[in-house]
């Protein structure tokens, strides 16, 4: 596990700590690779996270989200300490069992989920399996079929 110290910065609406050179060297070398997200997983001021190393602009980041850090966007240019390391384990699948169902019950709009890109598919089923009540979930399994169907819009997409 490697620990450092780093300065809150903001890019857009993003807060963000740089990841120092050597501690991306080794976490790249234990993921056996250095392109794509990046699983990590370390502590912020002593709270731990699992998070994903992203490169962007040119520059490999560590997100820091309001979950990470209360009031992070306010709190930009305060230092931060941080531990952080490889983290091996894959992302927790999401299901949604009535989705599954509602999909075998519809074969068009399964074989047109089927042709969906994989972050696609990712998408419509975590967003299906946070829903919290029966009827919530009800009414956007409607949604989710008319849309693969393409019939309406739904989690902010037009249709496939």
């Amino acid at each position: 596990m490697h620990t450092f110290t780093a300065v809150l910065e903001l890019i857009g609406v993003n807060p963000f700590v740089q990841v120092p050179t050597e501690v991306l060297a080794d976490v790249f070398s234990q993921a056996g690779r250095s392109k794509g997200p990046v699983r990590v997983h370390g502590t912020v001021n002593g709270k731990p996270f699992q998070q994903t190393l992203v490169r962007y602009a040119g520059c490999w980041r560590l997100y820091i989200n309001l979950m990470l850090l209360p009031n992070s966007p306010r709190r930009i240019g305060e230092v931060l300490a941080v531990t952080l390391d490889y983290n091996p384990l894959a992302p927790p699948a999401f299901t949604c069992p009535a989705f599954e169902q509602a999909l075998a019950q519809t074969p068009e709009a399964q074989l047109v989920f089927a042709s969906l890109p994989p972050s696609r598919q990712l998408e419509l089923v975590r967003y299906l399996a946070r829903l919290k009540s029966p009827e919530s979930l009800a009414r956007n399994l409607d949604r989710a079929i008319g849309f693969l169907l393409g019939k309406n819009r739904f989690v902010g997409r037009d249709r496939p």
